[in-house]
């Protein structure tokens, strides 16, 4: 996985860009009509149920516009939320408070759906052993907080991009001519390049189980599209020679099912790319 180090530099890059396109030569509305000494303080109010997601973020957010802003949060992250309720305040200088807003919402919007609807699926597996995962099924750009936001809500994170874990997909192996083909290939890329790696390796059916588990070292087998009794035997014939893992299919009539079927893990791509945004809402307090 990536480290501290690498995480954070996205989020930079995502603040710093993000104010680009969004301020580029000024906030010429707030340069027309208020002084720039003017100060001011503004609270985020919550307009709709959830689990609240990007209080750090946002603090990093108006620390990037002006690291003279004052923040008093009243709610961390992962929280429950319910409308009416005040997440944070921001007291400082009114053109800052007011270049960063929009920012600041869009994100914890987003963030926030994303922890809601995580946390309903990792909800529907308590009990279980099973955690549930998200995918690279991110919006560009964006990815490091989506995937922060997962992990707010109570999941866990696949992995953030093609350079930190090696997953091989139904596409690496035919071209690659086959299972047994594409990992050995794999294995020998590791050594050749002094790479330490984990692999995930995706079976279509349980005879591309019995082909994978053949093979060494494989981290994970992703059980792609299995019903619940291939995923059972499947989970039965791979033991604890590696992790498992369900996905395709899972949703909130079927998350639990695949769980209780033994695998480590369930992912879904919807608890990112199919949310819609928490409604929050900047206001001035005069």
């Amino acid at each position: 996985m990536i480290t501290k180090e690498q995480f954070q530099r996205e989020l930079d890059i995502i603040i710093s860009n993000a104010i680009r396109e969004d301020v580029g030569d000024g906030d010429h509305s707030s340069l027309a009509c208020i002084p720039s000494t003017a100060t001011g303080r503004a609270k985020l109010l919550v307009k709709e149920d959830g689990v609240i997601a990007g209080v750090e973020f946002a603090k990093m957010v108006l620390n990037y516009v002006d690291p003279t802003l004052e923040v008093q949060v009243c709610i961390e992250d992962g929280t429950p939320v319910k409308i009416g309720d005040i997440i944070l305040y921001i007291s400082g200088n009114s053109q800052s408070i007011l270049k960063a807003e929009r920012l600041m919402l869009n994100s914890m919007q987003r963030m926030s759906a994303i922890a809601t609807k995580t946390k309903f699926f990792a909800d529907l597996l308590e009990g279980t052993n099973t955690v549930i995962l998200d995918t690279r099924k991110t919006t560009p750009g964006v990815r490091a907080i989506e995937k922060w936001a997962v992990k707010i809500g109570g999941g866990g994170n696949h992995r953030f991009a093609l350079y930190d874990m090696i997953m091989l997909k139904d596409n690496h192996i035919d071209f690659a001519g086959g299972i047994k083909e594409a990992i050995e290939k794999t294995n020998q890329y590791l050594k050749d390049n002094n790479r330490d790696l984990k692999i995930i390796v995706e079976a279509r059916s349980i005879d591309e189980v019995k082909q994978i588990l053949a093979c060494e070292n494989v981290y994970r087998i992703l059980l792609d599209n299995f019903d619940y009794a291939m995923t059972r035997e499947a989970v039965a014939l791979i033991g604890d020679q590696c992790q498992t893992e369900s996905s395709g299919n899972i949703d909130e009539t079927t998350v639990r099912e695949y769980a209780l079927c033994g695998v480590n893990y369930v992912s879904s791509g919807a608890l990112t790319h199919s949310v819609h945004n928490m409604d929050l809402s900047l206001k001035a307090v005069v």
